[in-house]
């Protein structure tokens, strides 16, 4: 399912019109969806990347996991990029983008050591979950560095899995305060190809920076449209 701030987010954020992907696998025509499209965003999830698709260790019993999402985001994205299709991904999609690009995931990162917990207390109210959590800094010449007018900024947090092994060819644009990579940008695009692994479509409008994320997604979505 598709959470009503990811829709809102596109709608308010990107100023566009959302229309949502069924989760079909191989029984839907990727192609066919792309050629209908100007943009896609990859949003976040409750379920993890299941570890076959990155060469990863079994997954702990209890693991969430979604094979019909898997089977149908993992080729969109290789699909997006070769038509130049702009992309933004969010927390699991920045994880399936790492992926897809040949990347590896800690499955439960608050286990590794060296790496504070970057999950949320479920018990919390949603204000506090999705509340500032900690800093991350955006990498000098980035494009997040450029849309937020600042070197560092507050973000949320509210993942187990995280990046283990950073997909070549792509670029670092946001590091939290632990070290873990929390942003990066495709190299070589053909247009927008952008991931970040914290939540900006929570309260989009309450966010300058959030907002300013989203402008972007949008502008580079219209600039696709107008292209075709």
């Amino acid at each position: 399912m598709v959470g009503e701030k990811y829709i809102t987010a596109i709608r308010d954020g990107a100023h566009a019109i959302p229309f949502l992907i069924p989760a079909l696998g191989n029984s839907i025509d990727l192609d066919e969806v792309l050629t209908r499209v100007d943009g896609i965003l990859l949003t976040g999830s409750l379920s993890n990347v299941e570890p076959h698709h990155y060469q990863g260790e079994k997954s702990h019993p209890g693991t969430l996991h979604d094979p019909e999402r898997d089977a149908t985001s993992l080729p969109l994205i290789e699909k997006a990029l070769e038509a130049g299709i702009p992309l933004f991904a969010v927390c699991r999609g920045f994880q399936e983008m790492n992926v897809v690009l040949g990347g590896t995931l800690h499955q439960r990162v608050h286990e590794v050591a060296g790496y504070h917990s970057h999950k949320e207390n479920p018990d919390d109210p949603l204000d506090v979950q999705y509340g500032p959590s900690h800093e991350v800094c955006l990498v000098e010449g980035g494009v997040l560095r450029e849309l937020a007018g600042s070197d560092t900024v507050m973000v949320n947090s509210l993942h187990s899995q995280a990046v283990a092994r950073l997909a070549d060819g792509v670029t670092v644009e946001a590091v939290a305060d632990d070290g873990l990579v929390e942003g990066f940008r495709v190299d070589g695009a053909k247009s927008f190809a952008l991931a970040v692994q914290w939540h900006p479509e929570w309260k989009v409008t309450n966010n300058k920076f959030s907002m300013a994320i989203f402008e972007a997604f949008g502008n580079a979505c219209r600039d696709y449209a107008s292209q075709r």
